[in-house]
């Protein structure tokens, strides 16, 4: 057996005896015991936010959502290298012939699916939602335009240049947020930012501040990706 295979196997073994130890240590489904509850609500309440997820996303475990967000703009790096920019705008819409039903409901609903997103952005530590989520839906809203049959109103109206950096700059700042609470004498992330009475819109701290980033940058990303996908594939056709 070679050593590749070995140290695999090892490592293999390794994450199964994880995931036996961790299933078997897990409180039974339905049953009043649930330790990692019983540890989120209480901070939730503390940092005086009532979507215990967010809480969870951009407070207990803020750093690990800094590693997933750096993912994304990894992706967006990596695509931007791999597919160069053609020459030249595509000059066809790449797609067929559209209802005029289905044009009207795409141009209506842009505007208020980037409402929407922005509502699930800002309000994600009071109620479902989140930076993650109301990010897609922002990126998706402007991708309306390219299913009603313009990609060319599509590629005249979203902000590409200003994605590009609009999603560099909110990772920057997710990090300098992090800092932040550093230097205030806590630890790395740390929620030093006024609290907020609960209940309202400026509330939960850095909880707030996070969510909005994470929006900012998971909505230019996919802007980004997108385009440079749409692009390439229009210009194969």
């Amino acid at each position: 057996m070679r050593t590749r295979d070995v140290v695999g196997a090892a490592g293999l073994a390794g994450v199964a005896a994880l995931f036996i130890a961790a299933f078997t240590r897990m409180p039974a489904a339905g049953s009043a015991s649930h330790v990692y509850r019983d540890l989120v609500l209480p901070m939730g309440f503390r940092e005086v936010t009532p979507n215990l997820v967010s809480s969870v996303n951009f407070d207990l475990r803020a750093l690990d959502t800094l590693g997933e967000e750096t993912i994304v703009a990894a992706a967006v790096v990596g695509t931007l290298a791999l597919l160069q920019p053609p020459k030249k705008e595509p000059e066809t819409d790449g797609t067929g012939y559209v209802l005029p039903a289905v044009k009207l409901a795409g141009f209506l609903l842009l505007p208020v699916s980037v409402l929407l997103g922005i509502d699930i952005v800002v309000h994600g530590h009071l109620t479902p939602g989140g930076g993650f989520q109301g990010g897609v839906v922002l990126a998706t809203g402007w991708h309306l335009l390219y299913l009603s049959g313009s990609y060319r109103a599509l590629a005249r109206l979203r902000p590409i240049d200003w994605c590009e950096y609009a999603e560099a700059a909110a990772t920057g700042l997710y990090v300098v947020t992090g800092l932040l609470g550093l230097a205030s004498g806590g630890s790395f992330l740390a929620n030093v930012v006024p609290l907020g009475q609960f209940g309202s819109l400026l509330s939960s701290g850095t909880v707030l501040v996070l969510s909005v980033l994470i929006g900012i940058e998971v909505a230019a990303g996919f802007v980004v990706l997108l385009s440079r996908f749409f692009v390439h594939g229009l210009e194969e056709r």
